[in-house]
């Protein structure tokens, strides 16, 4: 497991006509082992908060650490903070002309050098946990929405990550698929894997987070225990946001 602390972090985006204040000294930390939620209207800065931890986006200023070992730093090796924390996202992305198996193995043999058969003894246990080891060999067009994902996060588990990020992981999935999705997501979490996510599932922030927090205009508004922050929000613009949604 691991502990993510996100430290005054700002992302600017500059354009032609203006910049744009994607996250604004925003500051967060996951503990070992806990379960945080982000929510928010969309182009709050959810998204690039998440992305800013194995900097698929770039920071502007401020730092992220995680287990002491600052993110943000011109010297940190990106590749090994990218093995350490699994990340899945809206997308599937998976590779259509490998089967599920290899699609999960493919990382571990290839960037961890693991021997092939242990990578796949590995891979039929993680398909296993996520329901689908009798498609093992199938290949991902030959699976729904749903299966994808959950493949998704297999191929993510089997780099044996501290922790996981999740980037609204359900939000291109058809309604009936997307508990399928949630539950595994929920057996993770009581696993006491360390997991930051981006969501608009608010039953599942309500079961499984220790903490959620709310972003809008690119800021932390607030955060709290689900049922504290669902039942009486502090802010005004929480409230405005949670009597829109609930």
């Amino acid at each position: 497991m691991a502990k993510i602390v996100i430290k005054d972090l700002c992302k600017q985006y500059v354009t032609n006509k203006a910049n744009i204040e994607a996250v604004r000294h925003a500051s967060l930390t996951v503990d070992d082992g806990e379960v945080v939620v982000i929510i928010g209207p969309s182009g709050s800065g959810k998204s690039t908060l998440l992305r800013s931890i194995n900097k698929l986006e770039i920071p502007t200023s401020g730092h992220i650490y995680i287990d002491d070992v600052d993110v943000t730093a011109s010297g940190t090796d990106i590749r090994k903070i990218r093995e350490e924390v699994g990340m899945v996202f809206q997308s599937f992305n998976l590779f259509p002309h490998l089967t599920v198996l290899d699609n999960i193995t493919l990382s571990p043999i290839k960037v961890k050098k693991v021997p092939k058969a242990e990578a796949e003894s590995l891979g039929l246990e993680l398909l296993q946990r996520v329901g689908l080891k009798d498609k093992a060999q199938a290949y991902p067009l030959e699976l729904s929405g749903g299966q994808q994902q959950r493949v998704a996060i297999a191929r993510a588990l089997a780099m044996q990550p501290k922790a996981m990020l999740f980037d609204e992981p359900t939000s291109a999935l058809d309604p009936e698929m997307i508990k399928e999705v949630l539950d595994v997501m929920l057996d993770l979490a009581k696993s006491g894997m360390t997991m930051l996510l981006v969501t608009h599932e608010m039953g599942f922030a309500r079961a499984a987070a220790d903490k959620v927090v709310f972003m809008d205009h690119g800021e932390i508004i607030e955060s709290g225990k689900p049922e504290d922050l669902f039942t009486h929000p502090q802010s005004e613009r929480t409230k405005s946001f949670l009597d829109h949604i609930l």
